[in-house]
């Protein structure tokens, strides 16, 4: 019942703005209006979270230099770091862990809005039947008609899509895949195709306007920065095998966010003592730091170090009087062919074969007095 309601909420809002519209297009785009009010404050929040924590990155590059060897000290220190500082690592994440149930509900209120039944399967309800009946004719078996979830059958959004089998808003069906469209005729299916295109042309001018300011981490790759950069203009590909109505919401989303980036570059990045120039330029310190350092301080960049390291002590001859590296363990052998202090003479081991016995050696004469 709580997951039932938290997809009867959006559509009953859905359900509102139609009846202020009348159309289909502009009601799902005033529910990713509302949306965007909600979750802005948050993005806000979360930006001047990252750039707090970009303004840090010398003290965390200091930091990681002075406990390389030790996690535990390290991660204890950089905490005492974010509290003496106020700032939650933490805090970018919300907005972009928000964007996947978001996903979810309006994929759910969208396939419920024009959930289709079967005419003739035996067993329909009685909601269902009563579709399948079209200015008193029943309609013929295997006939699809929607048939409406999360909505009152009083609205008038139920009643301009119950019995339909399309969702037409400005000649778009958004009940329809793009692909499926473009597979029934190129030619109609071509402006589905051309709003997907632009849905990533929207997603591009987005993050051309986020990179334009970022100052990204200096242990990230410029490989890691452009998937970053492009992996919504991926993700607006992958759109063309939903509902056209998925499109049209991340389409109007996609507009107001473009709006509310542009208000953050004026907030955030107006003034060179503003939050956003100082982030940009502790984070170029940080990047000659890195170099400085080697290039990174992940697994991967202190492994790299130590090779190094290991290389340049077996190139470079020991030092007289150095002492053994600890774990090495110095073999000394007796010299060859001379007398120990019991008084035998040591020969080296001979290979597979018993040494010899040697006969004893006489006493030596007494002297006569």
């Amino acid at each position: 019942m709580i997951a039932l309601g938290l997809f009867e909420g959006p559509a009953w809002l859905l359900a509102k703005f139609y009846d202020f519209t009348h159309n289909y297009i502009l009601a799902i785009s005033l529910i990713a209006l509302v949306v965007m009010l909600i979750t802005a404050p948050l993005q806000l929040k979360a930006t001047k979270g990252m750039l707090e924590m970009q303004r840090l990155q010398p003290e965390l590059r200091k930091l990681q230099q002075e406990h390389r060897g030790d996690r535990q000290k390290l991660n204890e220190e950089m905490m005492k770091l974010y509290q003496q500082h106020k700032v939650n690592p933490l805090a970018s994440c919300f907005p972009l862990l928000l964007q996947f149930p978001v996903f979810i509900i309006m994929f759910r209120v969208l396939h419920g809005l024009t959930y289709e039944v079967v005419c003739g399967t035996p067993n329909l309800s009685p909601g269902a039947a009563e579709l399948c009946i079209r200015d008193g004719v029943q309609l013929a078996d295997g006939t699809k008609v929607f048939y409406p979830k999360f909505i009152d059958a009083s609205t008038e959004l139920y009643q301009s899509l119950a019995g339909k089998s399309e969702m037409v808003a400005w000649g778009l069906d958004l009940a329809k895949r793009p692909f499926e469209v473009i597979g029934e005729s190129f030619g109609k299916g071509l402006i589905y195709a051309l709003l997907v295109v632009a849905l990533g042309a929207l997603y591009f001018v987005q993050q051309r306007m986020v990179a334009a300011r970022a100052s990204v981490s200096p242990t990230m790759s410029e490989m890691q920065q452009k998937i970053m950069q492009y992996l919504p203009v991926v993700f607006a590909v992958f759109l063309v095998f939903y509902l056209t109505g998925l499109v049209i919401y991340y389409m109007a989303q996609a507009i107001f966010r473009i709006g509310l980036q542009y208000y953050i570059t004026k907030r955030f990045y107006a003034g060179e003592q503003s939050l956003g120039r100082q982030a940009q330029a502790a984070g170029e310190r940080a990047r000659e730091m890195s170099k400085a350092d080697g290039g990174g301080s992940g697994l991967f960049a202190q492994a790299k170090r130590d090779l190094a390291s290991a290389k340049d002590t077996q190139g470079k001859p020991a030092a007289k009087g150095a002492a053994a590296a600890p774990g090495t363990s110095k073999r000394v052998t007796p010299p060859k062919n001379k007398p120990t202090a019991s008084g035998r003479v040591t020969r080296p081991p001979s290979s597979g074969k018993a040494p010899k016995p040697t006969p004893p050696t006489p006493p030596a004469p007494k002297k006569k007095s």
